[in-house]
């Protein structure tokens, strides 16, 4: 396990030595959005009763934090290990595609969680959240961390330049993460795009995660759930997948 343990220590490593832009601004950015949204809408929008906006709000932008953070640390480290030459030092040791998968995996995981932990204890300034069911919280953190892991993984395996890779971020993640129900409950929008919220995999982490602090939620958590880990299982398998045939790193 050496060769695992030092990859995911350089990984932990490469985000830590530069931890006021890697941690630091994402939690001020989420917490701009928190400021905002709570200050014009926490008088006159009451999601679910007894639930007060800003009680609501956190929970999604909690879960877009670690989503987009846990995305953004394997697909930026592996963008640039391939345009600067140094993923050739990863390759050439006897490391298994699988310690490679699983040390890019949960280096990205610690990278989401630690920005996700930084916004809810932010949070905790402007109002009190209640934690009804921790172990949902728990599950569904770790579950939609590592399925953003893997697609950050992917996007950086198949991306050569920058531009590509901000090309998904902004075209594919981010539409992804903030028509999630983030902002809002699926049940305030019109039929048809109640309808289109089902399609979007983000909306049952972030429903099933809110379902951990407030106890309600848009949809069961066991159907979040099952959706939620066959799309982790199907994303996992790819990215082995890519990693064990080398596609466009040893090529």
């Amino acid at each position: 396990m050496t060769g695992f343990l030092t990859l995911f220590r350089k990984e932990v490593l490469r985000f830590w030595k530069v931890l006021m832009q890697t941690v630091a601004a994402p939690i001020l950015t989420t917490l701009l959005y928190l400021l905002i949204f709570s200050h014009v809408l926490e008088a006159h929008v009451q999601v679910y009763p007894g639930v007060a906006y800003t009680s609501f709000l956190i929970p999604g932008l909690v879960m877009m934090a670690i989503l987009q953070n846990a995305f953004a640390n394997g697909s930026s480290s592996l963008i640039q290990s391939k345009i600067s030459g140094n993923i050739v030092f990863f390759l050439l040791p006897p490391l298994s595609y699988l310690e490679f998968f699983l040390a890019y995996l949960l280096a990205a995981m610690v990278r989401g969680l630690l920005v996700g932990v930084g916004v809810a204890l932010s949070g905790l300034l402007f109002t009190d959240l209640t934690l009804l069911h921790p172990l949902w919280i728990v599950i569904f953190a770790l579950a939609s961390s590592a399925l953003f892991g893997c697609l950050g993984i992917i996007a950086g395996i198949w991306a050569e330049k920058f531009d590509q890779l901000a090309g998904v971020q902004n075209f594919v993640i981010m539409p992804l993460t903030f028509l999630s129900g983030v902002f809002y409950s699926i049940h305030s929008l019109p039929a048809i795009w109640q309808a289109v919220s089902h399609y979007n995999p983000v909306f049952y982490m972030i429903d099933g995660f809110r379902y951990g602090f407030h106890g309600v939620s848009d949809v069961d958590p066991w159907r979040s759930l099952a959706v939620l880990l066959p799309c982790l299982i199907v994303l996992s398998g790819l990215t082995l997948q890519l990693l064990r045939s080398g596609y466009k790193l040893r090529h």
